[in-house]
């Protein structure tokens, strides 16, 4: 059994995306002429000063997320997005099953096998670490038996790791940023998108502004 944290990578980003939007904006207005090197972060500022979003919409960004299959279940509720993810269907995890360590669990990422915490008290910890080790050998004991994937993923818990290609434009983003990093979302859930949020900030300053002035962040 195969322990990690949650993770993701930006993969795309709209090439020069405050130009673009810009453009997009001051093509309805037929100000092209007003266009700079500096003029892009006061026009959007006014942009989202006005929620005029739909001009946002023109750029796009793509991420990779490594979490479990409970995180990607509310991710993919939003509309809006492509998604694509690794399947339990069609991948074999015979060899080693990957779960992912929730942020309230102090354990370190790595391989482990039963005898770890077996002369522990029973902690929360521990209910959850033998949980996985014992939906792990029984997965395993399904396939050797001669189900397929798709019939033995059915005793996989929601701690499994799996892969999903976000894609969605920057308005859509917003929308997902607000909610997911919300005092109120899931513990899982902030821990993966808090950081994003702050990553994507430092790639396209002024968009997501108004997320953090919001009394619901952190």
């Amino acid at each position: 059994m195969k322990l990690i944290k949650p993770s993701f990578d930006i993969l795309f980003i709209s090439p020069k995306p405050l130009e673009t939007i810009e453009m997009a904006g001051r093509t309805c207005y037929k100000s092209e002429d007003k266009i700079t090197k500096n003029s892009a972060e006061k026009f959007i500022k006014m942009i989202i000063k006005n929620s005029h979003y739909s001009v946002i919409e023109h750029v796009n960004m793509s991420v990779r997320i490594i979490c479990d299959r409970g995180v990607s279940h509310e991710i993919v509720r939003h509309r809006l997005v492509s998604y694509s993810q690794e399947s339990t269907r069609y991948c074999n995890y015979a060899g080693e099953v990957t779960f992912i360590i929730p942020p309230w669990i102090d354990i370190e990422e790595g391989e482990y096998a039963l005898p770890y915490y077996e002369d522990q008290p029973g902690y929360p910890e521990l209910f959850w670490y033998k949980s996985l080790i014992h939906a792990e050998k029984e997965y395993k004991n399904l396939l050797y038996s001669g189900w397929s994937p798709q019939q033995a993923r059915s005793v996989l818990p929601n701690s499994l790791k799996t892969e999903i290609i976000v894609s969605a434009n920057m308005r859509e983003w917003i929308h997902i940023f607000k909610l997911r990093t919300s005092k109120a979302a899931h513990p899982q859930m902030r821990e993966i998108m808090i950081p994003l949020l702050k990553e994507v900030e430092r790639k396209i300053p002024i968009i997501f502004d108004d997320i953090n002035k919001s009394p619901l962040m952190i």
